[in-house]
């Protein structure tokens, strides 16, 4: 039994007007046959006069076979399965749309299509009694399972009718480790320095103050890099809101620097920072520790020769 099948939505064809994600399959002298992905790939064409609003001098640099392409429905014969579209009359704004919707979808598709071949149940089960309950209650089930994942009693609607509890409590589990929001890190670079004669401990007052700023949500750490070089960084949920508690920990550690007569100058404005950079960093930070351990060492080494000498 094929288990692994099924459109993403509960109608079984697109409606006129509707905008659709395909796959070209082979372009002919009409146009392009193509394939609906969000409606198991049952076959469309965009005819050669819909592919775009401009002379046609090539197909080929319009649309090729293989690509996925956004395009608006325009004909729909249900009774013998024909669907024309089009992808002249697709906005910019029709494609951002499109694409978010067709990501959701996928997700979603993905997540039940793993439990339909566990418990080895058609995939069109799962749809028709949890996820398209849900999408009509949610919007997309992908908003709704993202919901679950802090409120599971979603799934305790009289809508929702899963084909076993164990199913159930699987399709749960795979949703908390596939949706649940990675914490992204957040970096900004600060030199602080402080001359006074609270200079050392006025600098460690002043970045502990910005660690202090930390919640459960929103961790903020302060390393050195090389005086007068700090690197402070955040994980937090959202991106927005680990650049703006790096901003408030800058102003935070501005002030009470400045206070004692020091200054805090910003060498990298906060912002959200790639798995490669982070590595690049702690690489960074490791060889400073290394180097700083090597100096200590040297400095044992003078301290014993001295007291040869005595």
């Amino acid at each position: 039994m094929n288990v692994s099948h099924c459109r993403f939505y509960e109608n079984k064809y697109p409606e006129v007007d509707d905008v659709v994600m395909v796959n070209v399959q082979q372009i002919a002298e009409m146009g392009a046959y193509v394939k609906l992905l969000e409606y198991d790939d049952i076959e469309g064409m965009v005819l050669l006069s819909e592919l775009s609003r401009r002379r046609i001098r090539s197909i080929q640099k319009l649309i090729r076979v293989g690509r996925n392409e956004v395009a608006v429905v325009l004909r729909v014969d249900k009774e013998k399965g024909y669907i024309d579209l089009s992808k002249r009359r697709v906005s910019t704004e029709d494609i951002v749309q499109c694409e978010e919707r067709y990501n959701k979808s996928k997700a979603v598709h993905s997540i039940v299509r793993r439990c339909a071949e566990k418990f080895n149940v058609p995939l069109e089960d799962i749809y028709k009694s949890i996820v398209w309950p849900l999408a009509k209650e949610y919007g997309h089930a992908f908003d709704a399972f993202r919901i679950s994942i802090t409120n599971p009693s979603i799934f305790d609607s009289t809508n929702i009718n899963p084909p076993s509890i164990d199913l159930l409590n699987d399709l749960k589990e795979n949703i908390a480790r596939r949706l649940s929001p990675q914490a992204i890190k957040c970096r900004a670079d600060i030199d602080v320095s402080c001359f006074s004669y609270e200079g050392i401990d006025a600098i460690k007052e002043s970045l502990t103050l910005a660690e202090n700023l930390s919640d459960e949500n929103n961790q903020i750490k302060v390393k050195l890099v090389a005086a007068p070089r700090y690197v402070i960084t955040a994980q937090s949920l959202d991106k927005n809101m680990g650049i703006e508690i790096l901003n408030n920990a800058i102003e935070i550690v501005n002030n009470k620097i400045t206070s004692y007569g020091g200054v805090c100058d910003i060498a990298m404005a906060p912002k959200a920072v790639t798995a490669t950079e982070d590595a690049e960093l702690q690489a960074l930070l490791e060889r400073k520790e290394m180097e700083n351990n090597l100096d200590s060492d040297d400095d044992d080494e003078d301290d014993d020769d001295d007291d040869d000498d005595e």
